[in-house]
Formats: structure tokens, sequence, C-alpha cells
């Protein structure tokens, strides 16, 4: 409920465009600060009730104990704290606020256990085994709670940091779409500052305030912008860097560099410092190894036991999609798997059976802007399909082909044959990994996704694949769903 209020009142402390202009110091603190609090608070809170729960369940609960269980809520906040999961930076979006969470965890764990053997004090095992790792279990679902508060906020164009995007032209605009696109980060850009040649280009397509590239304060001051994100471009190399930089001191204001690497993400990237000179490390993208093979087991497990489970849910569609329109329970079509090589997919029919011979009839209702056939009211659907495609019901029979080793739980879209003839170079990569039952453009909106978008999804997650983030998508996968987002 406080972190509810507190949310809550983080709507008022965003000012409108008209007077942030007049703003000369960063205006990002007032709601970050208000929601510092809520944190500290709910985890506070948390922690009490972590202590409490350890002194209820000794009836003789000694002092040194009552003493490690009060102490437990000064000291969770403050090793939170300590370990930046009151940094800024942390909050709704990326997974190191999660990650300071559980060294904070570990943490608190070893000190508990350390001090409890070296100054021979009954702790209990009930403090140190059980209140702190469902302490830190805690405080990751309030965490949670809170990055979905924040978004939604966010969505609204609230809760965000004002950002002054410069660079080349071409790179600016890209940049400015991304941020809008993805306004879940909370960057929100309110002003360019590019070359002479691209002032009007940039002015006119991204519908911006546009500056020069000698104006980045000027101009984040007249916008009241709390953070300037700089391009990789050539105008904006090491020693304009190093001068936008020396600008920038004493202003309050963030520097942002853009790496020019937009589809790798962080797990991929490091800072490598050779003799005093940092230089970004990107590795390379794995497809085979321990992970893949890890990956291929729970694959195949955990389809076998999802079949078993499903098995009455699989009969009783069956039977529901045999008794609507005549023609077979699945559907069978040829796509393109790992490294090109074809395989069957297998749905349950959610069309009539000539649905495929009559595409050229209704290609004039195509809503597609890229190689996919799509429409919103597609005539072809059967009454017990449209039901099944609302929520996905229809791919169900796919987890024999994940369980065949033909596909996975979660990887890219599988194509059709006609897709893969038209790929290039660099959407020909979508095949370096097996197609999947889910992925980033099932939970990013399915089919109201734009062919560049869901192509730029399925080359994010081949570049950046990890267990981690297939558990991810897997959870979100269950949201998308039951939300229906994009599904037709």
């Amino acid at each position: 409920m406080l972190l509810d209020h507190t949310m809550a009142g983080l709507r008022t402390t965003t000012s409108p465009v008209g007077a942030a202009a007049a703003v000369t110091r960063p205006v990002g603190t007032s709601w970050a600060g208000r929601y510092v609090v809520a944190l500290v608070a709910g985890e506070a809170v948390a922690a009490a009730l972590a202590a409490a729960a350890v002194l209820l369940v000794r009836d003789d609960a000694p002092a040194s104990l009552a003493t490690a269980a009060a102490a437990l809520v000064v000291l969770w906040p403050v090793l939170l704290w300590a370990c930046g999961a009151y940094s800024e930076r942390v909050f709704g979006t990326g997974s190191d606020e999660y990650r300071t969470v559980l060294r904070a965890g570990f943490l608190l764990l070893a000190a508990a256990g350390f001090v409890s053997y070296a100054a021979r004090l009954d702790l209990s095992r009930g403090l140190v085994v059980g209140a702190i790792p469902a302490l830190a279990v805690a405080t990751l679902a309030l965490r949670y709670a809170a990055r979905c508060a924040l978004r939604g906020l966010r969505a609204r164009g609230l809760c965000t940091r004002r950002v002054v995007v410069v660079g080349r032209g071409s790179a600016v605009l890209e940049l400015t779409a991304r941020l809008r696109r993805e306004g879940y980060a909370g960057l929100d850009v309110v002003a360019a500052c590019v070359t002479p040649a691209d002032r009007a280009r940039v002015a006119e397509t991204a519908g911006l305030p546009v500056g020069g590239l000698d104006d980045v304060l000027a101009v984040a001051r007249r916008a009241g912008a709390d953070t300037v994100a700089v391009t990789s471009a050539s105008e904006t190399a090491a020693q304009y860097l190093r001068e936008l930089s020396w600008e920038l001191e004493g202003s309050g204001l963030e520097l942002l560099v853009a790496p020019g690497l937009i589809e790798v993400a962080g797990p991929r990237l490091h800072i490598r410092p050779f003799e005093g000179l940092p230089l970004l490390s990107v590795e390379q993208p794995r497809f085979e190894g321990w992970q893949r093979v890890v990956k291929g087991g729970i694959d195949r497990a955990a389809a076998a036991v999802a079949l078993l489970l499903l098995a009455p849910v699989l009969l009783a569609i069956a039977v529901a999609v045999r008794a609507d329109s005549p023609g077979p329970v699945l559907y069978r079509q040829e796509r393109i798997g790992v490294n090109g090589r074809p395989f069957t997919i297998l749905k349950f029919r959610s069309m009539v059976v000539d649905a495929d011979r009559q595409v050229a009839a209704l290609a004039g209702q195509n809503i597609s802007d890229g190689l996919l056939f799509k429409m919103r009211v597609d005539p072809r659907v059967t009454p017990v399909g449209r039901w099944l495609r609302r929520f996905s019901l229809d791919e169900l029979p796919q987890l024999l082909n994940v369980l065949a080793g033909s596909m996975s739980l979660v990887g890219p879209r599988p194509p059709l044959p006609a897709e893969v003839a038209r790929y290039d170079t660099s959407v020909s990569r979508r095949l370096l990994v097996k197609p999947g039952l889910t992925g980033l453009w099932q939970i990013s909106g399915r089919s109201d996704l734009p062919w560049e978008d869901a192509v730029r999804l399925d080359l994010r997650y081949v570049e950046n694949w990890s267990l981690a983030l297939d558990v991810l998508i897997l959870a979100k996968t269950v949201r998308a769903v039951v939300a229906s987002s994009g599904a037709y």
C-alpha cells in the first residue's frame, strides 16, 4: 500500500514540456527520490517481518538473536544501498537491479554466518538459513512489482529522464526511434544536436528542437534535459567527446555514449583496460557448448512433462477442432529450422482446409509490411480457431517438435521457405539457432509488430542468447498469452 501511494505521488512530479523548458538544472531527481523512499520503506517492512518471524518461532530467543533481528531492519536497506540497489540507473530496465539485491543477500548471509561463528553467538539457523534468503526473495518480488508500476508510469510519459541526442543525422534518428520505441527504458528524447547539413532533416523527421554540435549545453538547458546521449559517428570522435565531457562538468547532466552496437546487449560487452587505455571488448556469440547442451536437455524434458500434464487439454482441443469444421485436427506445414534444415511444424488446425489456396484471392487485404501475410479479421479462420489463436493454444502441438529436437521452447519465429528465399545476409542469421515455440517477438506484440521490428528482435535473441534470457522470456510469455496481445 505504501508503495502504491508513493508511486501515485510520482505522477505529480513530472513537469509539462513547456514548464520544463525553463529549468536549468536536472529535473529527474524528484521522482527518483520518492521512488527510493518507497523502496526503502517496503524493504524495511520486509526485513521487520522476517525478523519477527524468527523471533516468533523461538519461545526462548536469546538476547543476541533479538538484537540481530532488530539490526536486520536497518542493515538490510543499508546493505542494499552499499551494493547500488538504490541508484537511479538500475531502475526500470536491465538485470543489474536484481543482481544488486542478490549480491546484498549473499553478503548478509555470509556476514551473519561469520559473525555467528566468530563471536559464538546463537543467531539461530532460522535466521541464517531461512529468514535472510526469504528476505532476499521478498525484496526481488517487491522490486519486480515496483518496476511494473514504474514502467506503467513511463508508458504515459512520466518518471522519465529528458535526453538530448548528439551526433550525425542518421545515427541521431536511429537512436531517437529506438528510445521512443522502447519507452519503458525511461529516456524521453526532447532535443537533438547535429551537423549543420542534417538540421532540417532531423527537425522534420523527428519533430525535435535541433541545435549544433557546439550548442549541446545550451540546448540541454533550454529543453530542461538531464541527460546527453552521444551516438557513435565521426563527428563525435574521441576529441569531441572529451571536450563535451569537460563542457558538461558541473552541469549535473549525465553523459551516455551509444557504442554503435545496437543489437549487442550488455553480457557481450566488457571494458578491457590495456595499459590504461580502456577498450570495449565484444565477445563473439556462442552457438555451441555446454549451455546449448543444457538448453537442449531442458527443452526436451520440459516438453515431455508439458505434454503429459496437458494431455486432457490437448484431447479436448482436438475434439473441438474436429467438431467445428471438416478436416484434420493437426495442420502440418514445412518450416525452416537451424542451419536452413526444413522440418514439419505441427499446429492445431485453426483455418478451413483450403486456407493456403485462398491466399492469392485475399492478397489485397494483407496488412503486413514485410514477408508475412497477415489479416486482422481473416475469413479463413474457424470459430474454434479464432479462440485457439487468441490464447495461442493452436501452438501447443509444437511441443512435439520441441521433443523431437527440431524446435526449442525459446527462439526466433520459425520461417516459411518462401520467406527464407528472400532473406538477406543479416536476416539469415536467424537460422543460426533453433526456432522457438515462443521468443522475443511473442512477448513484444506478435502479429502487431512491423516486419522490421520482428526481425530486429529475432536477431537480438540470436546475438545475445543465454539461459537466463530464456527463463525471462518464458515468464513473460504467460503474461502475453493471457493478455492476447497481437493475437489474430
